[in-house]
């Protein structure tokens, strides 16, 4: 899978190369390509933004800009995604969803947002990580290139994804590892057991208590 990220701050993707999403650029199964909207400015001193007409605070980024850092990199089949507070809030389905995609830009806004027409010209969806408002868009790609870049066929082992929270509509089951006691808490005994459809059972159990203590909204969906 290709992530295109039109951003003005490329070097906040640092985190993106480490871990499991580094492995799984080194082995071309996701390639993050970052683009600089900035490189696209005709101004002498790279400007990038003006003030909003009508008045307010802030600035606005102007649109020919944007676009011509769109069109550098645009292909057919290519969604395009602006990170942005007023769009559906990312959950695991579209998550699911978006794992199917080949290419994916992701458009990330700054300072007071992005000149709505340029909006309206290549952007297929917006999408927000929640209700609250962060100071640009590449937060929220992180967020999305990490959570979908999981369900990319192997970034992860099918196991690894097949039993976490949300995947089946409830929250995870604990988990637990050496040592076996630890602070005078033991490991639950069934853990210990191998009688493997004894854990299942109560990993199932589990999950459902935790997910009626911790987000009964789910059970009611």
């Amino acid at each position: 899978m290709k992530f295109d990220v039109l951003t003005l701050f490329p070097e906040m993707f640092e985190p993106v190369k480490q871990s499991i999403l580094g492995k799984a650029v080194e082995k071309e199964l996701i390639n993050i390509n970052l683009i600089n909207i900035r490189d696209f400015s005709e101004d002498k001193h790279k400007k990038v933004d003006d003030t909003p007409y009508g008045g307010g605070a802030g600035m606005v980024m102007m649109p020919d800009v944007v676009y011509r850092a769109y069109n550098s990199i645009k292909e057919k089949d290519a969604k395009v995604i602006y990170m942005s507070p007023q769009g559906k809030t990312l959950n695991q389905k579209m998550v699911e969803n978006l794992s199917k995609e080949n290419h994916i830009i992701l458009l990330c806004g700054h300072y007071e947002g992005i000149d709505q027409r340029v909006l309206d010209k290549i952007v297929d969806e917006e999408i927000s990580i929640g209700d609250y408002v962060l100071t640009g868009g590449e937060l929220p790609a992180m967020v999305l290139i990490d959570s979908v870049s999981r369900y990319v066929t192997g970034v992860l082992k099918p196991d690894s994804i097949q039993e976490e929270s949300f995947s089946n509509g409830l929250l995870e089951y604990p988990q637990y590892t050496r040592p076996e006691v630890f602070k005078g808490e033991k490991v639950p005994e069934v853990l210990l057991s191998g009688h493997h459809e004894k854990i299942q059972e109560w990993r199932k159990e589990k999950s459902l208590e935790i997910t009626k203590n911790k987000r009964p909204d789910l059970l009611k969906k």
